[in-house]
């Protein structure tokens, strides 16, 4: 029998080996965090892949420039790529909102340098132009479409061109078709890339078609999970449940951002901390500007809006590009919304391996397709016309 002493002794070396242990698990959980600030540091220089010639000089004619902006009073900032300035120019609208997907040409080149002066603006509060002291108040649909004009008054200017093309993907393409109908003097034409129409509708429709898949595949737990979350046409907004396990969802049956895409956090993630033409602050902008866009932006004024009786025509050409497994921005509403949409010339083409991004899922389809409809103003390729 041990006594008292023994059991003071006893429990006084147990609590010395707890703290031993305790300080060893804390000082290689801080190695491992230094180490892997400094990958992320030393893999983040910031500076901008030039385009080089077969002697190794950089390529004449061409431009790999990270910039800033002053739009509507705003440092907004921008990455410009071309392998010929004289080429058309484009601007690129991304999604989200909030979330600029640049980064994601590493991994899925979607190449459109080979046909165009391409403009990636990242908007108001998001990646390079996130600031933490933009108003509240002036991240709105208006205030979007607003920017979008200065931009494209300012790539103009730059480049000497009397209008330039429009491209808008996912959220990019509600501001798009907008600003393409507020000013159609300014562009060539209009590419909705994943072009949203009814979003509450879009949402329904994923909602009902992973609750009946996860019931089919035996995930009970995902399943509960989804029965509690009433997703309907009627609402005019996403709740918090629905919006926390929703993108993991999707990725799980490939109907999210691609189709080879298993995760948020290896798709999307992992290769934005990944690309080295951001600094590391730049990168965590990146996701400083995705959080707070989305929980301002994802609201009854983008979510309840049914663009097919807002837009209804436009006076420009107009060039939809839809992956036949695109939930996120459904494929169905979309080729609904474009035989609805009025436009002197119209060209849908439905892109059969992609999901939610053919521009960077099938690049090669997507640049015959400029270089032989779209720069010509022609629809020959279209699916649909």
């Amino acid at each position: 029998m041990i006594n008292n002493d023994g059991k003071i002794f006893s429990i006084k070396n147990f609590m010395q080996k707890v703290g031993r242990t305790m300080s060893t698990i804390s000082a290689v959980l801080l190695i491992f965090v230094l180490i892997v600030f400094v990958l992320l540091w030393y893999s983040s220089p910031g500076k901008m892949k030039p385009y080089l010639d077969e002697n190794g000089n950089i390529l004449k004619g061409s431009i790999s420039e990270k910039i800033h902006v002053k739009i509507n009073g705003i440092e907004q900032g921008m990455i410009i790529k071309s392998k010929d300035v004289t080429k058309p120019v484009l601007l690129y609208l991304h999604g989200g909102p909030g979330m600029p997907l640049y980064f994601l040409n590493e991994k899925y080149p979607a190449n459109l340098e080979e046909n165009f002066t391409v403009c990636w603006w990242d908007q108001r509060g998001a990646g390079l132009s996130y600031n933490s002291n933009i108003p509240v108040e002036t991240m709105n649909v208006d205030q979007f479409i607003s920017d979008t004009i200065e931009v494209t008054k300012y790539l103009r200017d730059r480049f000497g061109k009397d209008k330039i093309y429009l491209m808008g993907h996912s959220w990019g393409s509600l501001v798009g078709i907008r600003t393409a109908e507020k000013a159609p003097h300014l562009y060539s034409a209009y590419i909705g890339m994943a072009q949203m129409a009814n979003q509450m509708k879009s949402e329904q429709i994923a909602y009902e078609y992973m609750l009946s898949e996860y019931k089919n595949i035996g995930d009970t737990k995902m399943a509960k999970k989804l029965e509690k979350i009433k997703v309907t046409e009627t609402g005019d907004s996403l709740t918090p449940e629905y919006k926390a396990i929703r993108d993991k969802a999707m990725h799980r049956f490939h109907i999210g951002t691609t189709r080879d895409m298993d995760s948020v956090i290896t798709g999307i993630f992992l290769p934005s901390l990944q690309n080295s033409e951001y600094t590391l602050s730049e990168k965590i902008d990146l996701w400083r500007g995705k959080i707070s866009s989305g929980r301002i932006m994802f609201n009854k004024e983008v979510m309840s809006k049914d663009l097919t009786k807002v837009v209804t025509e436009l006076k420009i050409p107009v060039y939809f590009c839809i992956g036949a497994y695109d939930y996120t921005c459904n494929y169905s509403l979309a080729e609904d919304y474009f035989e609805k949409l009025k436009a002197p010339l119209k060209g849908l083409y439905i892109f059969d391996k992609s999901a939610h991004s053919p521009v960077f899922e099938e690049p090669l389809k997507m640049n015959n397709i400029i270089k032989l409809d779209i720069l010509t103003l022609t629809n020959n390729l279209a699916d649909k016309k």
